[in-house]
């Protein structure tokens, strides 16, 4: 069981979590206009992995034909034969459990919303299938981060909440659009949709462009909307900063450096902002 475990959160990226949840946190520390309760901050962690987890692993379930097909994706763990689909199937049953069993711990709002996160998480799995809009799909699933933190604390959904929802639901399909670069020539030979497939690199490098402008856009919609301070206002300069330098890394359509671009930009973004928005509200005295 060990053993599988690890193959499992290897095959999921578990270390990718890093990409969401600090965004959880920013929208939770912004909620209760300082440092959330212990219980309140463990279960949104819970919430968060669970969630996270199943969709992962649902969605390796569901392409694990396409998967088997990609020389990219084909030593993934279930089309190498590591782990069965029923095996992955129970790691994705209790994480829903877990998830679940975090929303009821949180509020009833949360639990009542529970269903329409699970969806929009099956519904991803399927959409390269039929849309070149998947990115924004998932944008939508990790936008859901900050927003159910916000519902969690609050127990209810305000205009900054969603405001910071939209700036992750385009940083998230920005970032995505990127990352599907990689598979642009299988996508188009094996009839599946993304923004790649469809308008090609020098198209989808200037569609991550302005989704990743809007996705400032609505950041410093935030801060004005709340009135934040000075830390907040560095972290959104600094996040501006690393999505330009993002771009850098691409120019002239060069591809080679795509991990760095993806891997460790993204991973800086999330842990900057949150790190603005604790500092923020420490210094105003939200203790």
């Amino acid at each position: 069981m060990y053993a599988r475990t690890r193959v499992f959160l290897e095959m999921i990226k578990f270390s990718h979590t890093i990409f969401a949840l600090p965004f959880a946190f920013t929208g939770a520390l912004l909620a209760a206009g300082g440092l959330p309760t212990v219980s309140q901050a463990g279960w949104i962690v819970c919430a968060m992995v669970g969630a996270r987890t199943a969709a992962m692993g649902l969605n390796r379930v569901i392409d694990a034909e396409i998967d088997a097909r990609n020389p990219r994706t084909a030593g993934r763990a279930i089309p190498a034969g590591l782990l069965g689909r029923g095996a992955v199937i129970c790691f994705i049953v209790l994480s829903v459990l877990l998830m679940l069993f975090a929303a009821r711990m949180l509020n009833p709002l949360c639990l009542y919303l529970s269903p329409v996160a699970l969806g929009f998480i099956l519904l991803y799995s399927y959409c390269k299938r039929f849309t070149a809009l998947a990115h924004v799909v998932l944008g939508i699933c990790l936008a859901g981060a900050p927003l159910g933190a916000w519902i969690a604390i609050r127990g209810s959904a305000d205009l900054p909440a969603y405001l910071l929802a939209f700036a992750v639901l385009f940083w998230v399909a920005g970032f995505d659009i990127l990352y599907a670069l990689q598979d642009m020539e299988f996508d188009q030979a094996a009839g599946l949709h993304s923004i790649p497939a469809k308008l090609g690199v020098n198209g989808s490098l200037w569609t991550s462009r302005i989704f990743h402008l809007v996705a400032c856009l609505f950041l410093a919609a935030l801060y004005f909307s709340l009135n934040l301070g000075p830390f907040f206002l560095a972290g959104l300069a600094a996040t501006c900063g690393m999505l330009l330098y993002e771009h850098y890394l691409l120019r002239g359509r060069d591809l080679s450096r795509l991990d760095a671009a993806f891997f460790n930009m993204n991973g800086y973004i999330s842990v900057t902002l949150f790190a603005a928005t604790l500092l923020d509200r420490v210094s105003a005295g939200g203790m």
